[in-house]
């Protein structure tokens, strides 16, 4: 008997592609009557243009490019939603060993504390300023990325103006570190293993990562092409479900080896299992034998990790409109608000009684400790989502929001 459902999608040779692979390739997508085939892309641009002309049905994405697509902001129009998260965290930022032994003459340290770390990489920006030498170059994988927007949230949050006194470059994820190992680039911001990738080769140190930036912050998505998901309801259902499960093996500590070996192989990762423990364990190698580790660094599925919260969409839509992508219009923050479908997930996963948050949207940067919330079926904890600067970002509140970023911006 064939499969139900036949389902193609694409996805980067990133750690948190895991969750999709996973259902690929260890039987949740065939189990829900799907058969799914995934192609894995070089870059986020490809990403977004095979899906735009209908090569996928959705794809392993960044959070903020769904939006990017629904705002017009790309070459090809698509009408994108997200009605799944990948996870929670993984990235970091990683620097050359020439730019860390300026920053420790700065103070820095091999803690990943991001208020330290940007301090010490704002005196050491002077100081090259001052003698004349060109910016720092620092690569994002994709203007429209968390990465970009955590990066230039956490230099401008230090008072570094991401857009006068550092260079911002595109690389794709898999030549980040090659990158920096020829001097081409200064430091990157991207998803594991390509940060212990450099710090493995010797090439690179670790000085903050997302996790500590924005705690249990939104990163990879599932993105859809709404005609698709209109057509198909029952597909993406299964597919909701599939993934659902997928996330839940993926989280357990009794399958990370399994899982290291899966995405070892060279049509995933390519990468021996030894590099990609990191993300799996948390325990990360900074470079210069420094080590740590990081609380909730990277999570498939825990703490609501798959539910695609309004709030996130609309935090990413506010650096959108900070960094001068898009104008703040009522007819863009409707289309940012309605980007991620959260109701789609309830209703793919409301038969299997799990825990599904009971709003859509919550106040960003609240909870200081893991909190118990409400929730219909089995109970949810979320939390801490603290930003490192200590802002808070209410969704109701998002005219307030925007404009003070502008004066911190000025003020920077």
């Amino acid at each position: 008997m064939g499969a139900e459902h036949q389902i193609t999608a694409g996805f980067m040779p990133l750690f948190d592609s895991a969750v999709l692979v996973a259902a690929g390739e260890l039987g949740f997508a065939a189990r829900e009557g799907i058969d799914l085939t995934l192609h894995r892309e070089t870059s986020w641009a490809n990403i977004r243009d095979r899906i735009a002309i209908g090569h996928f049905h959705l794809a392993h994405m960044l959070g903020p490019m769904p939006l990017a697509c629904n705002l017009g902001l790309t070459p090809l129009a698509s009408e994108t939603i997200v009605p799944f998260s990948l996870g929670l965290g993984g990235n970091c930022v990683t620097i050359s060993n020439a730019v860390w032994a300026g920053m420790t003459a700065h103070g820095a340290a091999p803690d990943l504390d991001p208020a330290r770390a940007g301090a010490a990489l704002g005196a050491l920006i002077r100081e090259r300023a001052a003698a004349g030498h060109d910016p720092l170059r620092f690569a994002v994988v994709h203007p429209h990325s968390g990465h970009n927007y955590e990066l230039r949230y956490w230099l401008a949050a230090c008072g570094i103006d991401p857009t006068l006194e550092i260079e911002i470059v595109i690389v794709p994820p898999p030549f980040m570190a090659d990158a920096l190992a020829t001097g081409r680039i200064d430091g990157y911001c991207v998803g594991e293993p390509w940060n212990s990738a450099a710090v493995a080769a010797g090439t690179g140190h670790i000085v903050t990562v997302k996790a500590q930036i924005w705690r249990n912050s939104p990163e990879k998505v599932i993105g859809v092409r709404k005609a698709w998901a209109e057509q198909s309801p029952e597909a993406l259902a299964a597919l909701l479900r599939a993934l659902h499960h997928s996330a839940r093996w993926c989280q357990d500590p009794a399958n990370h080896g399994e899982l290291a070996n899966v995405m070892a192989q060279p049509g995933f990762l390519g990468l021996p299992p030894a590099v990609q423990m990191p993300i799996l364990t948390g325990h990360l190698r900074l470079g210069g034998g420094a080590e740590l580790d990081i609380d909730d660094f990277f999570l498939p599925f825990d703490k609501a990790a798959n539910f695609p919260w309004k709030s996130h969409a609309l935090w990413f839509y506010t650096q959108m409109v900070r960094w001068g992508h898009v104008a703040h219009t009522p007819e863009n923050l409707a289309i940012a608000r309605d980007c991620y479908r959260p109701d789609l997930y309830r209703s793919a996963l409301k038969p299997l009684g799990v825990a599904l948050p009971g709003a859509n949207s919550k106040v960003e940067g609240a909870l200081r400790v893991a909190t118990a919330v409400g929730a219909t079926g089995a109970g949810l904890v979320l939390g801490p989502d603290g930003f490192f600067d200590g802002q808070i970002f209410d969704p109701d509140e998002i005219d307030a929001y925007i404009a003070a970023q502008k004066s911190a911006r000025a003020e920077a």
